[in-house]
């Protein structure tokens, strides 16, 4: 017999933790992310120095994904589980001469084999994110991995460009063909560009935008979450 097991997760693009007020305030962000309350955080833009402080006070195991070096320190991909971590690798999406950018993969175990987890942060420009999710569609090849995938991050497309429409070849709609998960400007979103792909494997329940006062001015993206339904096998017998 099998069992479903539900789980929660969100991506969030921190912004550094730099609020719409120009305060750097980490603490809101955690307040925001114990708000949404989820299993498996994917969080994008944060600082080395921000990630202790992250996996103290969330008390969830913690993986760092850096793509670059900047005054402040190392910069990049962040990955929080409640389930035990297997194993990580950090992957290079780097398009010369734009911006450093990574693809953080994090394999974490939920008590009946391996999630792969890929958080991501996609570039500015069109056909850079166009390489950017052909580089991905070899990352993310099920022939390597042995469990279900989760894409989730800041994929900064908001229409319906070729990286969007090859990443739906790859995964299907985003969001179950709802509406779109409007999430910039945090104060009044009106681009869609933080989403949450996944395998078949993972049945979507629900899927929001997280939209409290604190989370309007924490960040300048708002989180996204959804709540998927994992079937895991029942160890009992019928």
């Amino acid at each position: 017999m099998a069992e479903s097991r539900r789980i929660r997760v969100v991506t969030y693009n921190i912004h550094q933790a730099r609020g719409l007020d120009g305060a750097s305030r980490l603490d809101r962000i955690v307040d925001v992310l114990r708000e949404v309350d989820a299993d498996i955080i994917a969080l994008q833009e944060v600082y080395g120095s921000q990630v202790a402080i992250l996996e103290e006070t969330m008390g969830m195991n913690v993986i760092f994904g850096p793509t670059r070096h900047l005054a402040k320190g190392l910069y990049g991909n962040v990955c929080l589980s409640r389930f035990p971590l297997i194993a990580h690798r950090s992957y290079n999406l780097t398009c010369k001469p734009f911006v450093p950018r990574g693809c953080l993969r994090t394999d974490v175990d939920y008590g009946a084999g391996p999630l792969h987890i890929f958080n991501v942060h996609l570039g500015l420009r069109y056909r850079e994110r166009i390489r950017q999710a052909q580089m991905l569609s070899d990352i993310l090849d099920p022939r390597e991995l042995g469990g279900p995938r989760l894409l989730l991050g800041d994929f900064n497309e908001w229409f319906n460009g070729r990286a969007s429409r090859l990443l739906r070849a790859e995964f299907g709609h985003p969001f179950g063909r709802r509406k779109k998960m409007r999430t910039h400007p945090s104060p009044f979103p009106v681009f869609s560009l933080d989403r949450i792909y996944h395998d078949p494997a993972l049945h979507l329940d629900a899927v929001k935008v997280h939209t409290s006062r604190r989370a309007r001015i924490a960040s300048d993206h708002l989180p996204t979450y959804a709540d998927l339904r994992l079937v895991a096998p029942n160890s009992g017998h019928c």
